[in-house]
């Protein structure tokens, strides 16, 4: 094999993309700071049990591990960098009020988990520790829309859910954890025939609500009809008086509501939403997702309440138009004083100046050199601008 062949599903960064890529993150993190969240920068690697503790339990199959040449301990690549920032908000921060922290870094997967997807996707992403209301779900999915659109997205679809659905619509029966799984993997498929012969021993309103279930997607109405549905319990309406709160708040956003979702399920422990675009081919792109998971900081003796969204600029740089060419200035090199004094006068201004070196012409993909800078005899040899 060719020792410049990368490994599957890793990918270099040419320089227009990367320009993009950049230009984003600073953006983004523009965003999230004009909302009051803080930068943090985790380590990209750490002990495992640290990133492998609590809600991170879920990342292990996603987890590079390698041997500490230090210490032996086993180390372990991020998979994903929420671990991590509710360990800098309970252990280094340790506040008593609200903290809001915001990263963005790579982080490694072992595996993909859709077609075409990036093992070293560019996590950016925002939470808020420490209020359990409403106000701060709501608050982490403006942020979200606000970065999108800042990133020159415009229609968007917001996508919800609660784990607290499946939990209350099971909370009468006792199960085991096999059992249990299945129900959840039945449900993600809708397979309806599945849950029926999942629930046949199961008290028949248990059984019929699971069933029920997967039929109860679409808009805002199908919070009411969940209502006449579902056998009622306080968990239950909590959960839809929730979900219908902040659909009614997110203004200027198409909402859509699946009750059977239970992604992430051993993440979140109450509501989940995602952010879709419009694909190329008309087929709706995630390009955000996040949620409530007040116990993430459990494990690290906090047990805050918190709640968060994260997004791949990888991915969403590919979902949206590429940025116009940078204008720039063409130079000739030279060592004469008053063009050396001239190049660095525009360059503090903050114009891009390219030199060209001596016998070959500067190759780029992302500036448009659309001066020159030339010497006018007829002026004393001043140096000035000139359109190309």
């Amino acid at each position: 094999m060719s020792a410049w062949v990368l490994p599957d599903h890793i990918a270099d960064v040419l320089p227009s993309e990367a320009r993009h890529i950049e230009e984003l993150r600073r953006g983004l993190l523009d965003t999230a700071r004009s909302y009051g969240y803080e930068l943090v920068m985790p380590p990209l690697l750490e002990h495992l049990e640290s990133l492998l503790t609590g809600t991170g339990e879920a990342l292990d199959l996603q987890t590079f591990k390698l041997v500490d040449q230090l210490s032996g301990r086993t180390l372990g690549l991020r998979a994903d960098s929420t671990p991590q920032v509710a360990r800098i908000d309970a252990h280094l921060l340790n506040r008593q009020g609200v903290a809001r922290l915001s990263y963005c870094g790579p982080v490694v997967h072992t595996r993909i988990d859709r077609p075409l997807a990036s093992r070293e996707p560019l996590q950016f992403g925002a939470e808020i520790y420490g209020h359990a209301g409403l106000e701060a779900d709501l608050e982490v999915i403006e942020l979200a829309r606000a970065c999108l659109r800042g990133a020159g997205v415009e229609r968007l679809l917001l996508d919800m859910a609660d784990v607290r659905i499946i939990d209350a619509v099971l909370a009468p029966v006792q199960l085991s954890a096999a059992r249990t799984a299945q129900i959840h993997a039945a449900l993600a498929i809708k397979d309806v025939a599945e849950l029926q012969s999942l629930s046949r021993d199961l008290p028949a309103a248990v059984g019929r609500d699971l069933c029920a279930l997967p039929r109860l997607f679409g808009g805002v109405a199908v919070l009411e009809e969940a209502r006449r549905t579902l056998q009622a319990s306080p968990e239950l309406h909590a959960a839809l008086d929730s979900l219908a709160w902040l659909a009614e708040q997110a203004q200027g956003l198409d909402v859509s509501i699946d009750l059977a979702d239970l992604r992430g399920y051993a993440y979140y422990t109450g509501m989940r939403f995602a952010l879709f675009a419009q694909g190329t081919g008309g087929e709706p792109v995630e390009l955000a997702r996040g949620g409530r998971y007040d116990e993430v900081g459990a494990v690290f003796g906090r047990n805050r309440p918190a709640v968060g969204f994260s997004l791949d600029i990888k991915e969403l740089v590919s979902a949206i138009a590429p940025r116009p060419l940078v204008a720039a200035i063409r130079a000739p090199w030279g060592m004469d004083v008053e063009l050396r004094e001239a190049i660095a006068s525009l360059r503090a201004q903050g114009h891009t100046v390219v030199c060209a070196l001596p016998g070959h012409e500067h190759e780029v993909d992302e500036f448009h050199c659309d001066r020159e800078l030339v010497q006018v005899p007829a002026q004393g040899g001043v140096w000035t601008l000139k359109n190309i």
